[in-house]
């Protein structure tokens, strides 16, 4: 699969980088959170962890982020479930897809996973829970579309942005909708999106269920937790997606 293939109802190219597994009738598509892309180390070192051990992957950047088409200030929550949607309508019907989010991108597959059955597995990867804490905790002094993101001037704190995670409050209710088997990954060092945000998700949740805090690890985790996340990603795969 190649970026040019993929595009959502938009008509916006979607970046995408493809792991070729030997094992048949698999997907897993790895999304990132704020700000990021397909290119950052943890989905590059868990995708590719994951493909040595048999699974394709697909790691994509949403619409608006890295070299895929589209504005940044259109991301949101509400967006990105759509355009993952739209990657999923372009994958073959005859493959089971699993899910990997981290951060904002959990969220998104929360969200999409309680809508869409496509979607077999849900891995979360630090995801966020609480999306009005996160805008008032982490960019409370900005002014929507006066300031940036941390500071950052290619990440422009967006209205649109502002009041879609305002406007969803949490994903508890989304949580508690999901059927999928989901398995919860988070630090509990995170400074970002609190530890709290994957116990309340996992409390939410009536679905088969796994929920994994990984002592001392940061909200992008690190190379020493790798291992740790592809392992038991691998492990949840084998027992719930063939």
């Amino acid at each position: 699969m190649t970026s040019s293939e993929i595009r959502n109802s938009a008509g916006e190219r979607i970046d995408v980088s493809y792991h070729p597994g030997q094992k048949l009738g698999s997907l897993v598509i790895l999304g990132h959170g704020v700000t990021g892309n397909k290119d950052r180390p943890l989905l590059v070192a868990v995708a590719k962890g994951l493909a040595e051990r048999g699974w394709a992957c697909l790691r994509i950047s949403y619409p608006g982020n890295g070299a895929s088409e589209g504005s940044f200030g259109d991301s949101c929550i509400s967006k990105e479930v759509a355009d993952l949607q739209s990657i999923i309508n372009d994958v073959p019907q005859e493959l089971n897809i699993a899910y990997i989010g981290h951060s904002m991108g959990g969220a998104v597959g929360v969200m999409t996973a309680s809508r869409d059955a496509r979607i077999r597995v849900l891995v979360s990867l630090a995801g966020m829970t609480h999306t009005a804490d996160f805008v008032q905790r982490e960019f409370g002094d900005v002014t929507p579309g006066q300031g940036n993101m941390w500071e950052e001037p290619e990440h422009p704190l967006s209205e649109t942005f502002w009041n879609d995670l305002t406007s969803i409050g949490s994903t508890l209710d989304a949580a508690a909708r999901v059927i999928q088997p989901w398995l919860l990954v988070h630090g509990d060092a995170d400074d970002v999106v609190p530890i709290r945000d994957g116990e309340d998700a996992y409390a939410a949740a009536t679905c088969v269920k796994e929920w994994l805090p990984i002592a001392g690890a940061g909200h992008v985790f690190d190379e020493s937790s790798y291992p740790v996340i592809v392992e038991a990603t691998d492990s949840w795969l084998k027992k719930h997606l063939g």
